[in-house]
């Protein structure tokens, strides 16, 4: 068997990921399509607008073969670790052959050329990086002009094309054979609030649903992508990550991935003030999801120290959905040698690591059900036929 795989997040899913499904299969020749899916809480810092389930079946109904869970340590975390935590998962699946991912533009040749000049992060990136920081310049844009700089080439200058570099850098690392296929996304940009007439952005569709504007949807998704958003989950994470903030000592809290150069002691003042945190510690030098990635990663109880020990640690397959014909694929992945966990009581074959590890996504669950005000406790695997 063949597989190709697809990290992503479904925020909601919409047309432009159904094309990049259709690529996937087109330009891999794979037999399988998998995606693995961050759960309920993603990279931006935020909740995810649908459950997590949903957003998979959403993915099996327009061409994915299965969905997989990228565990919330990873989901949760900047750039680098998302996609060294994916690939760290990928790489140990038998049979996957491609890595498909979304880019501004660039070829494959391209990225690999980036991704194996930056793969040890030479020296006078990190010198220049501290040059910028020094400066004010917050630590992901210092980064980018760093590695700007030294590649002589324009291919950072947009989200998707950063992101996919450092797909190809983790796949470089971890020495793995998964061959890369960018796919230049068309339509609405990745930050584009405006709803693109035929492919509008993940970002514009939240936009749409946080001003109660469902009804200009109906005529840029179709009907089975538009009617679930009509139940979103609008979670505003503030209060309860104030809480959070005052409830553990600023030695934890400076042990949280990115909280650096004193700015526990920040979070600290800033949870006594009436405005958000984001709001409160936005700066030339943080940006918002870096100041969204604390506050969360604080909230669900992930250390610094602990995201390392699962990148390093064999952790686990957790399916969110799959074609009930892909009799294939699950066999090919039940082979890998990670568990594949395909009930709750499968949690009983993980130690150590792995098993903190799964501790944290079923926090997470629970957590998302209590804000969200919805019960999505002991979800099921989610089957689809033909």
């Amino acid at each position: 068997m063949k597989i190709c795989a697809i990290i992503c997040e479904y925020n909601p899913f919409h047309n432009g990921h159904e094309y990049l499904l259709k690529q996937a299969k087109v330009l891999s020749g794979a037999d399988a399509i998998l995606c693995i899916m961050s759960g309920n809480f993603v990279q931006r810092g935020e909740a995810a607008i649908l459950e997590k389930h949903e957003r998979a079946a959403t993915a099996i109904d327009h061409g994915a073969d299965m969905v997989i869970e990228l565990p919330t340590v990873f989901a949760t975390s900047n750039a680098e670790v998302f996609a060294r935590g994916a690939i760290s998962i990928l790489s140990k699946i038998p049979c996957v052959t491609h890595l498909c991912f979304g880019v501004e533009f660039g070829t494959a040749e391209e990225f690999l050329r980036a991704g194996n000049l930056l793969a040890t992060e030479p020296r006078e990136v990190s010198e220049m990086v501290k040059a910028l920081t020094a400066q004010g310049v917050s630590y992901a844009a210092a980064l980018t002009r760093a590695r700007q700089e030294l590649l002589q080439q324009d291919l950072l200058s947009s989200p998707n094309n950063i992101l996919g570099l450092e797909y190809t850098k983790a796949i470089i690392a971890s020495k793995s054979n998964i061959e890369i296929l960018p796919v230049p996304r068309i339509g609405g940009m990745y930050h584009d609030e405006f709803l693109h007439e035929q492919f509008p952005s993940a970002t514009s569709i939240r936009k749409a649903c946080a001003e109660n504007k469902q009804n200009e949807l109906q005529s840029v998704l179709p009907e089975n992508l538009f009617k679930p958003l009509n139940n979103a989950n609008l979670i505003d994470l503030s209060i309860a990550e104030k809480i959070a903030v005052l409830s553990v000592d600023a030695t934890a809290l400076s042990n949280t991935l990115d909280c650096v150069e004193g700015l526990e002691n920040a979070f600290k003042k800033a949870a006594l003030l009436p405005e958000t945190l984001e709001n409160t510690l936005t700066s030339a030098r943080y940006t918002t999801s870096r100041i969204r990635r604390i506050a969360l990663q604080n909230l669900l109880g992930i250390r610094r120290d602990f995201v390392f020990e699962c990148l390093s640690s064999p952790l686990y397959l957790r399916p969110l959905a799959y074609k009930a014909e892909q009799g294939g694929l699950l066999s090919t992945l039940s082979q890998s040698t990670l568990p594949f966990l395909s009930c709750g009581q499968d949690k009983g074959k993980l130690q150590g690591t792995a098993a903190k590890c799964l501790a944290i996504d079923l926090f997470a669950e629970n957590l998302y059900s209590v804000l969200s005000q919805k019960s999505y406790q002991n979800k099921t695997i989610v089957k689809r036929t033909r």
